[in-house]
C-alpha cells in the first residue's frame, strides 16, 4: 500500500498545475474505488502507477453516435448458424461392449429378438418355452382376436428371453415371456392407477427370524404367469405376437380381456385379484405391509408373504398349510418348489436341529463383482476406510474429468451394491449412504471408495445373516447421531438398527 500511496502536492509540482488547471483536472479525476464499486468487482486491476502515466491535459473527443440502419430483410435471409461438431450416442456403457460394438451379457447370452432366438444353438428350447406362454395365453383366455376398430392403434408386444438358474447359477428352465409395449398407452385412455406394492425384505427378515426361533414350516410357491390372472377395466388393443399370426387372421388385433405384462396396470390388476382370493380364503391383510397376510385358529398360526409372483408360506401346523397350497392352486396355476431354499436371489440354509436359519447372498455378489470387473482385486477389510472423508470438492471441475467419470458405471454399482445391503448386508449401509450422494456428479475419490466397496464384498461374500438359537425371541433397538459433521452443508448424521434375537432385521 505504502508503495501506491502519491499525495496531491507531488502530482501538482509534477505536472506544474495553476489553481484554475487543478479545478478542470480534479473534475476529470476518477477514483479507483469508486470506479470499482460502480462496475461491481468486474473490471481489471489497475495500479495506481499507470494512473499517474497518463497524460492529465489530453483533449476532450466527443463521439457522435453513429445510426446503424438494419435491413430486415437480410435478417431474415442470413442462415442459421448450425454445429458442425460430429454426433455420436453416448457410451455410458463401454465397459459392457467389446470393440466390434458387440454388447457383453454378463448373466448369460440370452436372444434379444424373436430371429435370434430362432437362430440360435437353442432354437427348440426357446420355441417351447414360447408355446408354453401361448398355451398360458389361451387357458386363461387373455385376449380374442377382433377387426381393427377406427380411430384406435393397437400397442407393440415383443418376446423377452430368459434363462431362469438355481442358486448355484447353473441353468434350469428357458422362459419366453410375451410383453406387452406399455410405453405407448396413454393415461386416461387406456390405464389410470399403476400403483402396486411389494413386501418389503426387511419383514421377509421378520418372519424369517420368528420362523427360526419356533421352527415353524417355510414353503416356497410360484405363480404362473401372474400378471394374466388381473382383470383389465379398459379397452386395450395389441398386435398379435411374433411367430403366431395365422394368414386368415393376418388383419386381424388382440383386445386384451385380462392384464399381460408390460401393461402399466398389470401389476395393480394382479395385486387386486390376488388380495381378492387369498382373504376368501381368511386371511387378514397387514395394515402396514399390505404384501403381508396372516391367519389364526386356536393355536395354529400362518402367514403369507407376497412378491410379485413369489410366495412363501410359513405356520407351525403342515394339515393347514397343505390347503392352503390347494386353495392357491385352485385359483392360480402355481408351482410348489417345497422348502424355501432360494428366494429373490438370496440363499436360505436351515439347520432345524438346533434351530438356525442363515441368509447367503454369495452367488449375487459373484455376479456383481465379475460385472465391475472386480473378481480378481485385493480384499478389503472394511467397507470405508478410516479417514475418508467424502465431499463436492472431490466432484470433477473441468469438462476432461467430466467426460472421463461419464465413461465409469458410478451409479449401476451403486444400485448393485445397493440390492445386497438391503437384502443380507446391513453392513454396507454407511458406506453406501455415504457414496450414493455424488451420483449425480462422481469424481476419482467417489469412485475410489465404492470400489473398495466391492473389495471388502469380495472378502466377505460368504458372510451370513444367522437367526435363531436364542433362548428368547427379543427385540432391541440403538440409534446414535453425530453433530454437524458433513463437510457438504454441516448437517448431523444419524443412523438406527433394530435386531430380533442379536440379529440385524431393520
Amino acid at each position: 500500500m505504502a508503495n501506491n500511496t502519491i499525495s496531491l502536492r507531488s502530482i501538482l509540482e509534477k505536472e506544474k498545475l495553476n489553481d484554475m488547471n487543478f479545478l478542470n483536472w480534479y473534475q476529470r479525476l476518477v477514483f479507483l474505488e469508486k470506479e470499482f464499486l460502480t462496475n461491481s468487482g468486474k473490471g481489471r486491476n489497475i495500479e495506481l502507477k499507470e494512473v499517474q502515466q497518463q497524460q492529465v491535459h489530453e483533449p476532450e473527443v466527443q463521439e457522435t453516435p453513429q445510426v446503424v440502419e438494419e435491413n430486415p430483410t437480410d435478417l431474415e435471409t442470413q442462415p442459421l448458424r448450425r454445429s458442425t461438431r460430429e454426433r455420436h450416442e453416448p457410451e455410458r456403457y463401454g465397459f459392457l461392449v467389446t470393440t466390434h460394438g458387440d454388447i457383453i451379457l454378463v448373466d448369460q447370452d440370452e436372444p434379444k429378438t424373436y430371429q435370434e432366438a430362432v437362430a440360435s444353438l437353442d432354437t427348440e428350447k426357446w420355441l417351447e418355452a414360447m408355446r408354453s406362454e401361448m398355451d398360458s395365453m389361451s387357458e386363461n383366455q387373455v385376449w380374442t382376436l377382433v377387426e381393427p376398430p377406427e380411430g384406435i392403434e393397437p400397442i407393440g408386444c415383443k418376446w423377452v428371453f430368459k434363462k431362469k438358474t438355481d442358486m448355484d447359477g447353473n441353468v434350469q428352465t428357458y422362459k419366453g415371456r410375451l410383453v406387452a409395449k406399455g410405453f405407448r398407452q396413454i393415461h386416461g385412455v387406456d390405464y389410470d392407477e399403476t400403483f402396486s406394492p411389494v413386501a418389503m425384505f426387511k419383514s421377509i427378515r421378520i418372519l424369517l427370524a420368528v420362523a427360526a426361533f419356533h421352527d415353524y414350516e417355510i414353503w416356497q410357491m410360484d405363480v404362473k404367469t401372474a400378471f394374466l390372472n388381473g382383470k383389465l377395466e379398459e379397452d386395450v388393443y395389441m398386435t398379435q405376437p411374433e411367430g403366431f399370426v395365422t394368414p386368415e387372421n393376418a388383419r386381424k388385433v388382440c383386445k386384451l380381456q385380462r392384464s399381460i405384462y408390460g401393461l402399466k396396470q398389470a401389476s395393480r390388476s394382479w395385486n387386486l385379484r390376488f388380495n381378492e382370493a387369498i382373504q376368501e380364503f381368511g386371511f387378514i391383510r397387514n395394515e402396514d405391509e399390505p404384501c403381508v397376510y396372516n391367519k389364526f385358529s386356536g393355536r395354529i398360526v400362518s402367514f403369507l408373504i407376497l412378491y410379485v409372483d413369489d410366495i412363501l408360506i410359513i405356520g407351525n401346523d403342515i394339515p393347514t398349510l397343505q390347503s392352503i397350497k390347494t386353495w392357491l392352486s385352485s385359483c392360480f396355476s402355481m408351482k410348489y418348489l417345497g422348502e424355501a431354499a432360494y428366494i429373490l436371489g438370496v440363499k436360505i440354509y436351515r439347520d432345524r436341529s438346533r434351530r438356525l436359519l442363515d441368509l447367503s447372498q454369495s452367488t449375487y455378489i459373484d455376479k456383481v463383482l465379475k460385472r465391475f470387473s472386480m473378481e480378481e482385486s485385493k480384499r478389503g477389510f472394511l467397507p470405508m476406510r478410516h479417514g475418508i472423508s467424502l465431499s463436492k470438492e472431490m466432484c470433477p471441475s473441468t469438462p476432461q474429468e467430466r467426460e472421463r467419470m461419464s465413461q465409469i458405471p458410478y451409479a449401476s454399482t451403486i444400485g448393485s451394491i445397493m440390492y445386497a445391503m438391503i437384502c443380507t448386508r446391513p453392513d454396507l449401509s454407511y458406506a453406501l449412504s455415504m457414496t450414493s450422494r455424488y451420483q449425480a456428479n462422481p469424481g476419482e475419490g467417489h469412485w475410489t471408495a465404492v470400489k473398495n466397496i466391492l473389495k471388502y464384498l469380495r472378502r466377505t461374500k460368504d458372510v451370513f445373516l444367522v437367526y435363531g438359537g436364542e433362548e428368547e425371541l427379543r427385540i432391541k433397538g440403538y440409534t446414535d447421531a453425530s453433530f454437524q459433521t458433513d463437510k457438504d452443508d454441516s448437517r448431523s448424521q444419524s443412523g438406527f438398527v433394530f435386531c430380533l434375537s442379536k440379529v440385524t432385521v431393520s
